[in-house]
């Protein structure tokens, strides 16, 4: 061992010499050579050890891992999507019976890595809408052209991603986020839920490969080229899936616009190679973000509540916002109440919020509500609450029957509202005041603020000037915006509701 860099007993910290004599006599199979560098790469959430080789200018990366059955899903995945023109990285060698492989070296430079070079560029977004473009390109040979004569039987754990496999994730969720978390929840009314979601999610068409992790620290930039890793969990599933798992990504934090700009593009490239109903796709897309948000979140609570990893505790904040922003933005499809009311739980607590943060940045809650169908939302960062604004002198479009199925969101309602001054006087007072408050929260350091509207039914002025105030503070300043409807959503859940417990 003469040629290593270090002492036998530095390499001991780093494995057993059984793995090191491993990869060495793979290296050396492959490349003639024996390498004068091994160096351990970080440790990531999935437990394999990977290893950097090295040898003048050669090099490849050493993989232990002792699931046998992961090992052979990768290392058939790995010939079957280059077989389809797919880059991934090349095989050098194999030791099954060691639990040791070897493959290319792809170097450090990921899509993640790129995103945080370019994340304060002027031309941030249409550089990144360019690269994630590129990555979309690719989606239809892995999801759909590779998928055709694919021995899913190989697939680890499960040959498809079944109900079985989607219990696993909400169990993961339950166990180690919601209890490690605090949130409160009832056991059996929250397992009927899963028990509904799982099937919901079933329905969609899950005929194609679902990579698992299709995320921006899995494809790697080298030179000009992209290449895919970390696929050895993929299984049969739905297309759905993956977009979620490359737009809803935790640390990266792609901005709305940009998450829809990439979602259109990717609809129109998949409608150019096959039949494809962008109907169907757009009406399992949200209940498929969720799950990914789920799951990402489950490991997030294994890897850092209970294994306390200070790198996944950082990782929360960032999902806690995506899921806010989900559930805000988008209608899941599905009647599942006691599972919503654990997301609320955990996107209005600011304990969850602020996991593993150094600094707090400003975060507003803006609410809308009926002063006669509940009480003045409670504030839950446990600053006593914030504005209350009562709107109940501005003209009411709600006692005109043209409007009577509209909200404050509805052009028509809109345009009513706007073409009476006081309306507009009203906001501009309103805003004065909130941007005066934000301005002296956050030369304080303070982490919350919280602004109500009421109004008579919680559906039309309320509604309003909730909207407008966020879009003027969205305007203005780059903080976080959480803006809540409560009356609105609980028309959504009896919309969705299909019968009572």
């Amino acid at each position: 061992m003469e040629n290593y860099k270090g002492t036998c007993n530095e390499i001991n910290k780093l494995a057993s010499m059984d793995i090191i004599s491993s990869i060495t006599v793979l290296f050396r199979k492959w490349s003639g050579h024996t390498p004068v560098t091994i160096k351990r790469l970080p440790d990531t959430a999935s437990g394999r050890k990977y290893y950097r080789l090295q040898a003048d200018n050669i090099a490849a990366i050493g993989v232990n891992s002792n699931n046998k059955r992961e090992n052979q899903a990768f290392l058939y995945l790995s010939a079957h999507l280059k077989k389809h023109n797919v880059s991934v990285p090349a095989v050098y060698g194999t030791d099954i019976e060691n639990g040791v492989y070897l493959i290319e070296d792809l170097g450090d430079n990921t899509l993640y890595s790129f995103i945080e070079k370019i994340r304060h560029n002027k031309d941030f977004m249409e550089q990144a809408a360019k690269m994630y473009k590129r990555v979309v390109d690719n989606m239809p040979v892995i999801q759909v052209m590779a998928s055709g004569d694919m021995d899913f039987s190989i697939c680890y754990p499960r040959p498809e991603f079944d109900c079985q496999s989607i219990m696993w994730d909400l169990n993961y969720f339950k166990y180690y986020f919601l209890r490690l978390s605090g949130v409160t929840f009832d056991e059996q009314y929250l397992e009927e839920d899963f028990q509904s979601l799982a099937k919901y999610l079933l329905q969609a068409d899950c005929n194609y490969f679902l990579y698992r992790d299709f995320q921006s620290r899995n494809i790697m930039i080298k030179g000009d080229d992209l290449y895919f890793i970390d696929y050895q969990g993929g299984r049969r599933g739905a297309l759905q899936y993956d977009l979620a798992s490359l737009l809803f990504e935790a640390k990266v934090q792609l901005p709305a616009g940009l998450r829809q700009e990439i979602l259109d593009y990717y609809l129109t490239v998949f409608s150019r190679i096959k039949p494809f109903s962008a109907e169907e796709f757009l009406e399992y897309y949200p209940s498929y973000i969720l799950v990914r948000l789920i799951q990402a979140m489950g490991a997030y609570g294994l890897r850092g509540y209970y294994e306390r990893r200070s790198f996944f505790l950082r990782s929360i904040p960032h999902a806690v916002e995506n899921m806010d922003w989900l559930l805000h933005n988008y209608n899941v499809g599905i009647k599942i109440p006691a599972l919503m009311d654990c997301l609320r739980q955990i996107a209005d607590s600011r304990e969850i919020s602020e996991y593993g943060q150094e600094g707090r940045e400003l975060t507003v809650s803006i609410n809308s509500f009926s002063y006669i169908y509940g009480s003045i939302p409670q504030d839950n960062t446990g600053n006593g609450g914030g504005f209350i604004f009562d709107c109940r002198a501005m003209p009411n479009p709600g006692i005109y029957p043209q409007f009577s199925n509209m909200t404050g969101k509805d052009s028509e309602v809109i345009e009513f509202l706007e073409k009476e001054e006081e309306v507009i006087k009203y906001t501009d007072d309103v805003y004065s005041i909130v941007e005066a408050s934000i301005n002296n929260y956050r030369k304080k350091n303070f982490a919350n603020l919280m602004i109500n509207f009421g109004c008579t039914g919680g559906r039309h002025r309320s509604v309003y000037f909730a909207e407008q105030i966020a879009k003027r503070i969205k305007n203005s300043f780059n903080i976080n915006i959480k803006l809540r409807h409560r009356e609105l959503e609980k028309l959504d859940y009896e919309s969705n509701d299909t019968g009572s417990r």
